[in-house]
């Protein structure tokens, strides 16, 4: 039996967090995966919104943890900011707002897995898990600190949307 409160156990369990991630189906490509999130409402937090969108979304609750980064893509036209949190799940969904009404799916990935499926389609959202996996490593464990990131849009990139 596991004793999760045991010091030991506990830093396990926390690392195992972050080795998983969930992703969920996109409702134009429904063959692609992407990162549950959307837009926020009038004079919504950050913070409020990512927890609403992923709950929309990827039909899962849980406790906000950290904000892995700001993430800012600028093309000729706008500049669109992207705010990243851990959410640590608490509660899985059966059915939620977008399984039952475009039939969204979602499913857990190992981190390196989701960065190789996000690569070609989405590479902006590969490189939160990146960010994800390279700031847990380098702080030995400790959920990453905020940073901002910005990306320039590139012919590489012409194909996000």
């Amino acid at each position: 039996m596991i004793d999760i409160e045991d010091p030991q156990w506990a830093e396990t369990l926390v690392a195992l967090v972050f080795v998983i991630v969930l992703l969920v189906s996109s409702s134009r490509h429904p063959d692609r995966w992407i990162v549950p999130g959307g837009g926020m409402e009038p004079e919504e937090e950050p913070s409020v919104a990512a927890a609403r969108e992923v709950c929309e979304e990827a039909g899962v609750k849980g406790t906000l943890g950290r904000l892995v980064g700001i993430f800012e893509v600028s093309n000729q036209e706008r500049k669109h900011r992207t705010y990243v949190y851990v959410l640590i799940v608490t509660e899985v969904l059966e059915d939620w707002e977008d399984s039952v009404n475009i039939g969204r799916k979602r499913e857990w990935f190992k981190i390196e897995d989701a960065i190789k499926v996000l690569q070609y389609h989405k590479p902006v959202q590969a490189s939160y898990f990146e960010t994800l996996r390279q700031g847990y490593s380098a702080n030995n464990g400790t959920p990453v600190v905020t940073t901002t990131y910005s990306v320039s849009a590139q012919s590489s990139m012409s194909g996000i949307r």
